[in-house]
């Protein structure tokens, strides 16, 4: 061999070997039917349905449901409008996950998913047997249009959802290729897949950024049938829907038609229930699953009350401070004001101890912090000392207890230690701060009318502080754009949370969504502590670090006080009409209703 062949042989290998990301992520690639976020997926290539439904559940019969409020658009991936309840059901998207794993998503539109070991791109390959409801095949530039339609002029998740996403091509009619940067980001991949997929012929020459009532073309498992505007909706399932035997619809989307009946409140709702214009009811007031549900209905079994419990997230319920009211900037203020709320009080007298007291955005899961910081913890922590609370290191987050007597003269008088250092006093009966005179008073805005009963002892007690509140119950769509403005100074609201968090933190707590409107950053949060663990989890590498990074994330935002805990359950409360029947093994994270079943013999039972 002459000595330049040689030469150039080894500059050849030195490449192949040392050049990064050359053919080392080549030789790591995988073609799947699943992606797990971390270990294997559960159900193998070839499984033919989930564990948790009936696949030989019978197909027929209707559904009636219910909402509180109104609608006025069909389109749900705009932040404009009030979109009506159960309209995804009109979308495939390219993969779905299962309810009984943290997070793995498996191939639907997808027929195949193709990823290096590096997760820096990924190729969703089309089953060629997709279709739109017209008939039109599903492309890989339907998924192109989609994504670059929701960046463009869809709602600010979008942006924030998948911020990491470099490019997506078609690289032809069954391949798409999304390019995801080089920061590690394992999740991003699987979140693409929870794309519903629009089709490009039926939106290209349509405004995607307005609100509309124009029945839109979808692929999913029913489309809409009918609907009366603000009042009901109906879907109808697709006879010749292409997925109807795939392996993750298989037992599942049984009801011939499912319709959804709009009440202005809850109270109405729920006697409506009653009465029997509508099937099935998920409670969420514990007085009413206490004492609303009698009667000869409930007497003679033809209404079921069911507990299923679950082991799903339950992220944290709480009254949020906007912290870019000047008077909610100050920790001590907002740590102040928690010890007014009594929950065990509360818990006993509305709720029939129903409830347990929530102490993590990340509730009746794994990823909640509790007890002191674990050594991984410390270490994710460190770094950012002198920069948090020194509580975040030394304490096991706790909120403010009672007896629940009702009698919380010790917790306001820790709360009159708090605003006394903050700079605030009482003068004329009235919470005044030292420096500019101006009294603290401010505005809860709610949109459910049976939250009035909390608010009123939370009040009662905030004015023996000296502290003037209000609180306001607007209708939804005055809520919704009071939000979306960040037009308020204290809400409920309940932060939801996934067993995998990732690219969605960026949307609570990042200080790039404080200022975007229609963003969930609802706190106002700019915290450049915060935004680096955010910036961690979304790079978590394993399962352990995504878990111990969200615990210290979470550790930091209880230790900030910007929000006052409140509760939450670990199980579902349901009650139905006797015509339903559901799996015997229910899904750990998930209720899954679509999962259910007409049963012709309970059907003659409670006719009404």
């Amino acid at each position: 061999m002459k000595a330049r062949t040689r030469r150039l042989l080894v500059i050849f290998i030195f490449f192949l070997i040392f050049i990064p990301g050359h053919s080392q992520a080549a030789q790591d690639v995988t073609i799947t039917h699943a992606l797990a976020m971390s270990g294997t997926p559960r159900y193998p290539a070839g499984f033919t349905h989930f564990d948790y439904v009936n696949p030989h559940a019978p197909k027929g019969g209707s559904a009636r449901l219910s909402a509180v409020g109104t609608f006025d658009s069909f389109n749900p991936f705009i932040a404009k409008g009030v979109s009506v309840s159960g309209n995804l059901l009109i979308y495939d998207s390219l993969t779905v996950a299962s309810s009984d794993e943290p997070f793995t998503q498996y191939g639907l539109i997808a027929e195949k998913i193709e990823i290096p070991g590096d997760r820096s791109w990924v190729i969703y390959h089309i089953n060629p047997q997709a279709r739109f409801h017209d008939g039109k095949p599903i492309t890989a530039h339907d998924v192109v249009f989609t994504f670059n339609v929701l960046m463009s002029k869809g709602s600010p998740l979008y942006k924030k959802y998948y911020a990491d996403v470099e490019k997506v091509k078609a690289l032809d009619k069954l391949r798409v290729k999304f390019h995801l940067g080089q920061k590690p980001n394992p999740e991003l991949a699987l979140i693409l897949g929870q794309i519903n997929v629009l089709p490009k012929h039926y939106w290209e020459n349509r405004d995607f950024s307005k609100t509309t009532l124009d029945i839109p073309l979808g692929s999913g498992p029913y489309k809409i049938s009918k609907f009366k505007p603000g009042h009901s909706v109906t879907y109808e399932r697709v006879k010749d829907y292409w997925a109807k035997n795939h392996p993750v619809n298989k037992g599942r989307f049984n009801f011939n038609t499912i319709t959804i009946d709009y009440y202005r409140d809850a109270t109405v709702a729920l006697h409506a229930f009653k009465s029997g214009e509508y099937d099935f009811r998920l409670e969420n007031i514990a007085k009413n699953w206490a004492t609303a549900y009698t009667g000869p209905a409930v007497d003679n079994g033809l209404i079921i009350k069911e507990e299923i419990k679950h082991e799903q997230n339950q992220g944290m319920q709480c009254f949020v401070f906007n912290t870019r009211r000047s008077f909610f900037k100050d920790r001590k203020v907002r740590q102040a004001l928690a010890y007014a709320f009594d929950f065990e009080w509360s818990n006993k007298t509305f709720f029939y101890n129903q409830y347990r007291r929530s102490a993590s955005f990340f509730s009746n899961s794994e990823l909640a912090s509790s007890g002191l910081p674990s050594p991984e913890e410390l270490a994710i922590l460190e770094p950012f000392r002198g920069r948090l609370p020194q509580e975040v290191f030394t304490k096991e987050y706790i909120p403010p207890k009672t007896e629940g007597s009702g009698d919380i003269r010790g917790n306001l008088r820790q709360a009159v230690r708090l605003l006394k250092e903050a700079g605030w006093v009482i003068k004329k009966k009235k919470l005044t701060n030292i420096q500019t005179g101006r009294i603290l008073k401010f505005e809860i805005l709610l949109i459910s009318p049976s939250f009035e009963r909390i608010v009123l002892p939370f009040r009662k007690n905030l004015s023996r502080l000296g502290i003037v509140t209000t609180s306001r119950v607007v209708d939804t769509s005055q809520y919704i754009n009071r939000l979306n403005e960040f037009d308020f100074d204290m809400i409920v609201f309940s932060f939801g949370q996934s067993l995998s968090p990732g690219n969605e933190q960026r949307y609570f707590w990042h200080s790039s969504s404080a200022d975007i409107p229609g963003s969930r950053n609802y706190i106002g949060l700019k915290n450049p502590v915060v935004d680096a663990l955010v910036d961690l989890i979304i790079q978590a590498p394993s399962r352990k670090d995504l878990v111990n990074r969200t615990k210290a994330l979470d550790r930091v935002l209880l230790w900030g006080h910007y929000v006052i805990p409140q509760w939450h359950l670990n199980y579902f409360r349901v009650a139905y009409w006797n015509k339903f029947s559901h799996p015997q093994k229910t899904p750990k994270y998930d209720l899954d209703f679509y999962s259910w079943w007409i049963n012709p013999q309970k059907k003659k039972v409670s006719l009404r």
